[in-house]
């Protein structure tokens, strides 16, 4: 039985987590070869350090509610479910990128991550049991019968944009009777993949379940250490008269989020977008309409760019009559955006909103009686113009990381006018290890023939977990650094633990532009499908401007002999400062030559392998060697 799950023995445990360990030991293996395939890979989002939340509001528990029981989850204003409708805590996200084929905007996702977004289970990576719960608030089933054929449906899919449930996890609905023991009504197991949500209907027929205080729960059983299994939900309803074939709802819903404003990023700098507005803005934003019901149906659409802040409008337009057809159809929709926005440069920042809107009677239907299901006609957008360029929309579905010590990953983006920048912005992201406090590196490369070519600047910095879900970690440059036109920023992998940063499967503005070097040669990743959260940010005054290819460190600057018996020798006379690291990431001796000086003692170094980093003021290079004396 479903129920049982929770008891599974320490076999069952070993079997299903074999093919997990199975990978990560031969990724491990191939990593510690340091060859091509230490290249760029995906991982799920895992251990991490995220503070606990403590804004979460009370669930309603004083009063039941009465039939009908709907929530699609599209009124939801923030990542947790409506305490109107849902019990606090349980773990579920409200989001509406972590799959693509959701019935209207919004779902609800369970993984192996709590409400903050950490994982239930620290210590044991091999860890199975129950994860997330949604538990619906006390109803009123008093004075029905199994003859009132009261019947719950929900959409549901596995996978989606995350982790594919394995074959002994699963998606479990029960029910509560009124001597309060949990009933087992219905379940799912995993590796049951589909590309669309599947619609489920479970009668509600025990005479014990019909009392005032009724509630239902759908419960996941996963691994517990991170996102590896993951479930969504939508569009849960549950009232009386139904049947098993009451499958269509008078009821049409948008559902896919609008596509981004900007023709190349998410965001970008004002200042940038200045230079040529129509350049940059995208020719038009799409989503989509779902039908739910069973015959054609018919509707207009508005779509709206206005000022978020003082609500000046730059676009309104209207649609003629449009048809829908019935059967669950999805009809893609495109409005062409022509903005009317006045250029001003006294302007800092601009936060635009977007919105489509159906024009439906939804709230007229008698199929779900007094519930007005125009709530699902809206769906909105924001194109943020302030100091930082983005591809991302700002939601992690996975990690991207690099394991080969030494390995860089870089992102490109490209200035319409000469720009300094700042810093970086990044989406660390939790995975088997907690990484903070450790050292990596953080770069930033010109361009040359489409691709990096000479580091500009470098900065050792200190890996960080943003304080909640999807949030970033600012790294600022010791000072502003001049850019002429494209540019590539991302980070080095100095320590054996990979650092991991956010990937946004849904926005793909970014895929075209990821680069990655194993050893001295760059080469453009072709195998993902999204973008890395990392947005640099511009500003600052900076001496001057690069305009070309600027001289790196000689060659010779490179520390002999390697292996080295404790005095290492160099023949450049640019090197000013030598930071030796471990391979843990930590600093762990400084040296600052005498003028003159080619040579310096490492006699209290222990035996063992160092990471050098050589600097003449300006550029490093970076250089692994083995001490043994």
């Amino acid at each position: 039985m479903p129920q049982m799950k929770i008891a599974h023995n320490l076999k069952s445990d070993i079997e299903k987590n074999f093919k997990f360990w199975t990978i990560t030991l031969l990724l491990l293996a191939v990593f510690q070869c340091g060859n091509v395939f230490g290249q760029i890979e995906l991982v799920p989002i895992g251990t991490g350090p995220y503070p606990e939340n403590r804004d979460l509001k009370s669930a309603r528990t004083q009063a039941t509610l009465s039939l009908p029981f709907f929530d699609d989850f599209s009124t939801t204003a923030t990542r947790y479910p409506d305490p109107a409708f849902w019990m606090s805590g349980g773990g579920v996200y409200i989001n509406n990128t972590m799959a693509t084929t959701q019935p209207s905007v919004n779902m609800a996702t369970f993984d192996g991550l709590n409400a903050n977004g950490t994982p239930y289970e620290y210590l044991n990576q091999l860890s199975s049991g129950l994860t997330d719960t949604l538990t619906s608030v006390p109803i009123n089933l008093g004075g029905l019968t199994a003859a009132d054929s009261v019947y719950i449906s929900f959409h549901w899919l596995a996978k989606g944009l995350g982790e594919l449930p394995d074959n002994d996890d699963s998606l479990t609905l029960e029910f509560l009777d009124k001597n309060n023991q949990w009933r087992y009504a219905w379940s799912q197991k995993g590796m049951v993949y589909d590309s669309l949500f599947a619609q489920k209907l479970v009668p509600v027929q025990k005479p014990d379940f019909f009392y005032d205080g009724f509630q239902f729960r759908f419960r996941t059983y996963g691994k517990r250490s991170g996102s590896y299994d993951t479930w969504h939900l939508d569009y849960i309803y549950l009232n009386k008269g139904r049947s098993v074939n009451d499958r269509y709802v008078l009821d049409l819903a948008v559902r896919k989020p609008l596509t981004s404003f900007f023709k190349q990023y998410t965001a970008m700098p004002l200042k940038q977008y200045w230079v040529n507005p129509g350049l940059a803005t995208a020719a038009q934003v799409e989503t989509n309409i779902y039908n739910f019901a069973k015959n054609l149906n018919t509707t207009t659409y508005t779509f709206t760019v206005a000022n978020e802040v003082t609500g000046e409008v730059y676009q309104l337009y209207t649609s003629p009559t449009t048809d829908i057809i019935g059967g669950n159809e999805v009809q893609t929709k495109r409005v062409a955006l022509n903005p009317n926005i006045k250029q001003n440069s006294a302007l800092k920042e601009l936060k635009l909103k977007y919105t489509f809107k159906l024009n439906t009677s939804d709230q007229q239907t008698t199929t779900i009686p007094s519930v007005d299901l125009r709530r699902n006609d809206t769906i909105s957008a924001r194109a943020i113009l302030s100091d930082y360029y983005a591809y991302d929309d700002g939601t992690a579905e996975y990690g991207v990381q690099i394991s080969q010590r030494l390995a860089r990953v870089v992102q490109r983006f490209a200035l319409a006018k000469p720009d300094t920048l700042a810093g970086l912005n990044m989406s660390i992201v939790p995975f088997n290890k907690d990484v903070s406090g450790q050292s990596f590196t953080i770069q930033v490369w010109n361009n040359k023939n489409g691709k990096p070519d000479q580091m500009i600047v470098q900065k050792s910095v200190t890996a960080k977990y943003p304080e909640q879900r999807d949030g970033f970690v600012q790294y600022a440059f010791d000072s502003p650094v001049a850019l002429a036109d494209t540019f590539y920023v991302g980070w080095i992998q100095i320590n054996e633990q990979p650092l991991s940063i956010g990937f946004d499967r849904n926005s793909l503005l970014g895929k075209e532009n990821v680069f990655f070097n194993l050893s001295n040669e760059w080469v453009k990743e072709t195998g993902l499908k999204g973008s890395i959260m990392i947005r640099p940010y511009m500003g600052g005054k900076a001496a001057g401007v690069v305009t070309g290819n600027e001289p790196a460190i000689d060659q010779d600057a490179y520390f002999f002999p390697n292996p080295n018996k404790g005095l290492i020798n160099w023949k450049s006379s640019q090197v000013k400062k030598i930071e030796i690291y471990a391979l843990q990431g930590h600093l762990v001796k400084t040296i600052i030559p005498e003028t003159g000086s080619q040579s310096a003692s490492l006699g209290d170094l222990a035996d063992g392998m160092y990471i050098f980093k050589a600097s003449d003021g300006k550029r490093s290079l970076v250089q692994k060697m083995l001490i043994v004396k």
